[in-house]
C-alpha cells in the first residue's frame, strides 16, 4: 500500500510544514521498506501549534465560547469523521507500526466509541451546592484547564491519542497531540477530522516529532496547563520532570507487567486462550500485556501445553497481503532488546517451551516468534522488567497466600487477571492485588466508560471513564455572603 494520506504538521487549522523543514521518515516493520515522510515538528512548531491552542481556548476564545451542547456535537462529528475513515486510518496503522489490519481496525473502532461516549458528557460536566454555614450561598463549578498536551507512544498510536483527546475536548480544553516519531501518521488523522467536523481552528493541533526535542518542549511550555503521556516509565519520570519546572499537571499511563493468577477450577480452555491474547496481541507490545502466567502446581502443565499449542498455531504477519494474527514488532532494535531478554531469561536458568527467536520463514520484518518461558522464578530480569514483546514468562504457585504474594511482588501496577470459577475466590484475590484494575475470566479488556491505570510504577492518575473528566477539569469555589 503506497502512503496517501497528510504528512504535515497541523498547526491553527493549516497544514505546514516543520519550522526547520526537516522530516521524518518512516518504514513498514513487516517489509522494512520505506512506507511515508513526515514533517518533523521541532520547538518552533511547538510553540506555535500551543499559541494556537491557547488563543483558540482562552477566556473568550471560540473553543472556550462554544456551548457545551455543540462541542458534543462537534465530538459526534468526529466520530463520524474518523469512522468513514476507519479502514483507511487501520491500513495506515498496520503499515506505520506493523500490528495487524485486525488488531487495527480494533483500535479505530475503539477511538470511534470514546469520542461518541464522551460526546454525551460534555453538558453533564456539573458542579455542587456546598451547605456551609451562615447567611451564605456556596458552589463548586467545574471548568476546563486551559491547552493540554498529548505525548503519544507508538504501539497503540490512534487509540491512545484518541482516549486523551476525547475527554480533554468534551470538557472545553484545547490540545496539542505530539505521536511518537515511530508511528507519526495516524494521529493526523484527527487533523482531518477536526476540519471535516468543524472545530474552530486552534482546537486541535498535531506535530510529529522526537520526544527529547517535541515531546520536551510541550511538556515544559508554560502556557500547558495538562499534559498526559502513555510510554515508559523512565521516559514518564522525565515528563514528569519537564511539566514540574511549570508545576504542570500531568497524567501518566506507564509500564506494566501483569499476571494472569490461573487457580486450579478455572475453565483451563478459556485460561489458555485469555493468557495466549493477552501477551500475543500486538506482538505483546502493550503496558497492560499479561506478560506473567502465575499458575497453581496441578494445573501448571495442562496450561502450559494448551498455550503452546495455540502460541505455535498463531499466524505472523501483518499488512494487507498476509493472514496473520500477531505481526513484528516495531524496530529492529526493538526485536534485538526482546530477544536479549529471551536469551537473559535462559541464562538465569528459565526454559524455552516454545519460540525464543526469529522465525525461519520470515526473510524481511522485525518478526519474533511468539515465546514462551517456563521455570521462571520471581526474582529473574524476564520476571521484573517489562520486555515489551511476545514473551509470557509462567511461574507456578502452591496456594492462594503465595499467588497474591506473587502477583504483588512487582514494581508494576496496571491489570492484573484473575482465572477462577469461584465467586468468594474472584472477589477476595482481586481485592488483595494491588492493580489499578482487575478482569476476572477475560483478558486484556477495558472500555471508554471505566477507568484505565495503575499504581505504583504504572503511573499516575487515570484515563477513560468520569475519572477522565475530573483529570481534565478544575475545580472553582464560589462563596457568596449574602447574610
Amino acid at each position: 500500500m503506497e502512503y496517501s494520506g497528510p504528512t504535515s504538521l497541523y498547526i491553527d487549522g493549516d497544514w505546514v510544514a516543520a519550522a526547520s523543514d526537516e522530516t521524518i521518515e518512516t518504514r513498514d516493520p513487516a517489509t522494512e521498506a520505506p512506507y511515508a515522510e513526515v514533517a518533523r515538528a521541532g520547538e518552533a512548531d511547538v510553540d506555535a501549534a500551543v499559541r494556537a491552542a491557547n488563543s483558540a481556548g482562552a477566556r473568550g476564545g471560540e473553543w472556550e465560547t462554544t456551548s457545551a451542547a455543540e462541542r458534543g456535537e462537534k465530538l459526534r462529528a468526529m466520530a463520524d469523521a474518523i469512522e468513514a475513515r476507519k479502514d483507511e486510518i487501520a491500513l495506515v496503522e498496520s503499515h506505520d507500526n506493523g500490528k495487524t489490519p485486525f488488531e487495527a481496525g480494533m483500535e479505530v473502532q475503539m477511538v470511534v466509541d470514546t469520542f461518541r461516549y464522551y460526546a454525551g458528557w460534555t453538558d453533564k460536566v456539573t458542579g455542587e451546592y456546598n451547605p456551609v454555614p451562615g447567611g451564605r450561598v456556596n458552589y463548586t463549578t467545574r471548568e476546563p484547564l486551559g491547552v493540554t498536551g498529548h505525548i503519544v507512544p507508538w504501539n497503540y498510536p490512534f487509540q491512545l491519542a484518541g482516549r486523551s483527546l476525547a475527554p480533554a475536548l468534551a470538557c472545553g480544553n484545547t490540545a496539542v497531540v505530539k505521536p511518537s516519531s515511530q508511528t507519526p501518521l495516524s494521529a493526523l488523522y484527527y487533523g482531518l477530522a477536526a476540519e471535516e467536523a468543524g472545530l474552530p481552528d486552534g482546537v486541535v493541533n498535531v506535530v510529529p516529532g522526537s520526544g527529547s526535542e517535541a515531546g520536551s518542549a510541550l511538556a515544559s511550555h508554560p502556557d500547558v496547563a495538562h499534559v498526559t503521556f502513555t510510554g515508559s516509565t523512565e521516559v514518564g519520570k522525565g515528563v514528569m520532570a519537564d511539566a514540574a519546572a511549570t508545576v504542570t499537571g500531568v497524567t501518566l499511563e506507564l509500564g506494566g507487567k501483569g499476571p494472569n493468577v490461573v487457580f486450579p477450577d478455572a475453565d483451563l480452555d478459556a485460561a489458555a486462550k485469555g493468557v495466549h491474547y493477552g501477551i500475543f496481541m500486538n506482538a505483546g507490545q502493550m503496558c497492560w500485556a499479561g506478560s506473567r502466567l502465575l499458575v497453581h502446581e496441578d494445573v501448571a502443565d495442562d496450561l502450559v501445553e494448551r498455550i503452546v499449542a495455540r502460541a505455535e498455531s498463531t499466524p505472523l504477519g501483518s499488512g494487507i497481503d498476509d493472514d496473520g494474527r500477531m505481526g513484528p514488532v516495531v524496530s529492529e532494535s526493538h526485536r534485538e532488546d526482546v530477544l536479549e531478554y529471551i536469551s537473559l531469561g535462559v541464562e538465569e536458568g528459565a526454559t524455552i517451551a516454545c519460540g525464543g527467536g526469529v522465525p525461519e520463514d520470515k526473510e524481511t520484518g522485525y518478526f519474533v516468534e511468539p515465546t514462551v518461558l517456563t521455570d521462571v522464578t520471581n526474582d529473574m530480569t524476564v520476571a521484573r522488567e517489562e520486555i515489551f514483546g511476545p514473551v509470557l514468562v509462567v511461574t507456578e504457585f502452591s496456594d492462594r497466600t503465595e499467588a497474591i504474594e506473587l502477583a504483588n511482588d512487582s514494581p508494576y501496577g496496571l491489570l492484573a487477571g484473575v482465572w477462577t470459577e469461584g465467586l468468594s475466590r474472584a472477589h477476595r484475590v482481586a481485592d488483595a492485588l494491588d492493580y489499578g484494575m482487575v478482569s476476572v475470566n477475560e483478558y486484556p479488556v477495558t472500555f471508554p466508560q471505566t477507568p484505565f491505570g495503575g499504581t505504583k510504577q504504572s503511573g499516575h492518575g487515570r484515563e477513560q471513564g468520569a475519572e477522565a473528566v475530573r483529570e481534565f477539569t478544575q475545580a472553582k469555589n464560589v462563596n457568596l455572603n449574602i447574610g
